[in-house]
């Protein structure tokens, strides 16, 4: 793939693994562009091992990783070679501050090399990582591990990553780089993350390619404001609507909500592609995008194709526990299944896309709040100066002795517990309950019994086979 003939599929980066490396392999493997979640990788990979890391494929990608040392830390504080026994939690990583340590850093380098690492074996194509911008203290150790393993696009969305091409610029050459980090309410001095490479080498290696930048967008304005004041190249756009899956920009303007209780969308949150074609950089459509009339379209528009998320989801390849795939499509296929744009679910105050159906395993469950993966806490100011860490979705009590609003409470889940259970991770609380999953998807979910034609399952082939018309030949990624 080259300049010239960018992919016209993108594999949308979702959730907590379920855009995994198998997944991002066998769309690469097709000439399209797979795409690796980074959200909570570090938890992801110490589970794999904790799991007894079946197949061995996080030790046999950890073998090229080149700080040897970081590999030896991490298989003897997590790996258990016959996995936990029946009844055991899974070992907790110590929740992220502004300050992260060396051996955290490096812990994130290691788990964004293995995955994008493994996706990038057995095949010529091109594989990316996903990031959320608001998720901000990994980002910078995250994006270089995957960088060492070679990742050609970096996709963010869910904030502004208008600091992101510049940070890229500098660790390709293993120069320090920083981050402006986000404080709740503001007040106090500017509190800047940094991460420099040259403290994790003996002797540096040389420079990195450095991978395409392609920000998340919602609107023109976005659009054009990183591709004008980024500090440093933007290679292209993914342009998504708001019936796309996770996480939605809120609907601009006054807050309304329908009948139902979700946010109502007008004319204002619809992009302009004509706009959008004239900054020149090449864009995707995203967000109800997974049918050939959908590309066609977006092709018709100017773009180089489209990002498509729900129908990938729900392939063999995915990451997405089998057996809530298998619940999903055979209630999909018995028109059983809804998705709610929940505008109170997320602690990050974006509204969020919530899959429902009967058979949901978490559906009537009644989860004790904690946090304890942190993934979306919030640094704040606290009365002394000092940083401190919250999130809605944590205990009421706790969040309110923190400064937060109780208002703020209601209707939170906590994505990050729910999510990696929808993983196949599901952590096994001190109440000796299993966290209950949390499953995301766009819109498109409710039409996937138009895709399926009775079938139970399919593969990330037959995704791309339906979107171009059937035209493309496959080629079987090497395990």
């Amino acid at each position: 793939m080259n300049e010239s003939n960018p992919p016209s599929i993108i594999q949308g980066g979702m959730g907590v693994a379920v855009s995994d490396w198998r997944l991002a392999r066998a769309v690469a493997s097709r000439g399209q562009l797979g795409v690796v979640s980074g959200t909570a990788i570090d938890t992801v990979f110490i589970r794999r091992l904790q799991d007894g890391d079946p197949g061995g494929h996080m030790r046999r990608a950890m073998a090229h990783f080149p700080l040897r040392h970081a590999v030896d830390e991490a298989l003897g504080r997590y790996f258990l070679p016959y996995g936990r026994p029946s009844g055991t939690r899974y070992r907790l990583l110590p929740l992220v501050r502004e300050k992260v340590s060396h051996a955290r850093r490096e812990l994130l380098m290691l788990a964004a090399f293995v995955e994008v690492w493994l996706a990038r074996q057995g095949h010529s194509g091109v594989v990316g990582i996903n990031l959320l911008t608001k998720v901000q203290i990994p980002t910078l150790p995250t994006l270089y591990g995957a960088m060492l393993a070679g990742v050609d696009y970096v996709l963010m969305g869910a904030g502004i990553p208008k600091e992101i091409p510049g940070a890229l610029d500098r660790l390709a050459r293993h120069e320090p780089a920083t981050l402006r980090l986000d404080i709740e309410g503001g007040g106090g001095p500017e509190t800047m993350l940094e991460f420099d490479p040259r403290t994790h080498w003996d002797t540096l290696p040389p420079p990195m390619a450095r991978p395409k930048f392609l920000p998340i967008v919602a609107s023109n304005s976005l659009a054009t404001l990183l591709a004008r004041k980024a500090s440093g190249r933007v290679d292209g756009f993914v342009v998504e609507g708001p019936i796309a899956g996770g996480h939605n920009a809120p609907p601009r303007g006054p807050a309304r909500l329908d009948e139902h209780g979700e946010p109502i969308y007008g004319e204002r949150d619809m992009v302009d592609l004509d706009a959008l074609k004239a900054l020149g950089l090449p864009f995707w459509v995203a967000g109800g995008s997974g049918h050939p009339d959908q590309l066609r379209a977006a092709r018709e528009a100017g773009a180089a194709g489209v990002q498509v998320g729900t129908l990938f989801a729900y392939c063999d390849e995915s990451g997405l526990a089998t057996s809530l795939k298998s619940s999903v499509l055979e209630h999909a296929l018995r028109g059983e299944v809804s998705v709610r744009t929940d505008p109170r679910a997320s602690p990050t105050g974006y509204p969020f896309k919530v899959v429902q159906w009967p058979a949901h395993p978490g559906r009537d469950a009644n989860r004790e709040r904690i946090c304890d993966l942190g993934a979306l806490r919030v640094p704040y100011r606290m009365a002394d100066g000092r940083l401190g860490y919250r999130c809605p979705g944590e205990p009421e009590d706790d969040y309110v002795r923190k400064g937060g609003a109780f208002e703020d409470t209601a209707g939170r889940q906590c994505l990050c517990n729910g999510l990696t259970s929808a993983a196949g991770q599901p952590q096994l609380q001190r109440s000796g309950e299993l966290e209950p999953p949390l499953v995301t998807s766009g819109d498109d979910l409710e039409k996937i019994a138009g895709f399926l034609h009775g079938r139970s399952h399919y593969s990330a082939s037959d995704v791309i086979d339906f979107l171009l018309g059937g035209t493309s030949s496959a080629q079987s990624p090497v395990v």
